[in-house]
């Protein structure tokens, strides 16, 4: 028997409030926004009309979805970060409100070097840093960083999407490897490389673990091996007097501070999330 829009949205509601708790009414929008086709707010005018049977099967397989764990902006093919719509597929992580916290940093710093900046984003994923800030700084030139060929797709259809493709590039790189000498030098480097420890792998929620890419999320025995190699191969690619903003993972601070130190670094600068937690730190090379 066919069913009203409002029908639809209140027993999806009630379907995924065990799982999803307040974020039940925002879930049960957005997918029976899919279903349909329509707007959210169609919906709210559409509330009293009857749906199709077609919809109602759509509506009911995104819901099962959900259910057994898949992340929402992978349903949706698209997520919000910094203001801004980034497509995401299951090839990179869904951007989220911690990495704000390191955006904020690496835009600070980027306004502090005259223009054109030159900033470099490794382990770039969807490319949502690089391009917020390259959003944020409109005389910034931005090179987006990866080895994963299919998330550098996504990146690079991010940048034609969000009207970048002059001030932004994307390049294969691996940062276990020596920084190729075609990038050159930057005045900035941003990464929120892969820093979940092996252990923890087994621990990640199954909407982590069983959707996005285990390539962006390891980081070895103590989730640090990135910044090691990033710090070791790509020193030469941040000019003198240049800034490395990091993000990294829960109680990693005290670690990275010291390994950003031993590296030479100065000014060191550590910055929280919404959440509290601390989640992001900016340091110097020195000049001479």
């Amino acid at each position: 028997m066919v069913k009203k829009y409002g029908e639809l949205y209140l027993n999806a509601r009630k379907a995924l409030r065990p799982s999803q708790g307040d974020n039940a009414s925002v879930y049960a929008r957005e997918l029976l926004s899919l279903a349909s086709g329509k707007s959210v707010a169609a919906l709210l005018a559409d509330r009293e009309l009857y749906a199709s049977e077609e919809i109602e099967e759509k509506l009911n397989g995104f819901l099962a979805r959900i259910l057994a764990g898949e992340p929402l902006a992978y349903i949706l093919g698209e997520w919000s970060f910094y203001g801004l719509p980034f497509l995401v597929t299951p090839d990179v992580l869904i951007p989220r409100d911690d990495t704000m916290a390191v955006t904020d940093l690496a835009i600070e710093a980027a306004k502090s070097y005259p223009a054109p900046q030159r900033v470099l984003d490794l382990c770039t994923g969807s490319g949502c840093i690089g391009l917020a800030i390259a959003h944020s700084v409109q005389t910034a030139r931005v090179t987006l960083a990866d080895i994963s060929e299919p998330a550098l797709r996504v990146a690079k259809q991010n940048v034609a999407n969000l009207r970048l493709k002059s001030r932004v590039t994307a390049f294969s790189v691996d940062v276990l490897q020596p920084a190729p000498r075609f990038l050159g030098q930057f005045d900035l480097i941003v990464s929120n490389p892969p820093y979940v420890t092996t252990q923890e792998m087994a621990k990640l929620d199954v909407s982590v673990w069983a959707y996005e890419p285990h390539l962006a999320l390891e980081g070895g025995a103590d989730g640090l091996d990135f910044y090691r190699a990033i710090l070791k191969n790509f020193d030469a690619a941040l000019r003198p007097g240049g800034t490395i903003c990091f993000e990294f993972g829960f109680g990693q601070e005290t670690a990275l501070t010291e390994l950003l130190q031993a590296a030479g670094y100065e000014d060191v600068t550590l910055r929280k999330d919404l959440r509290g937690v601390v989640r992001a730190v900016s340091a110097k090379k020195p000049e001479a």
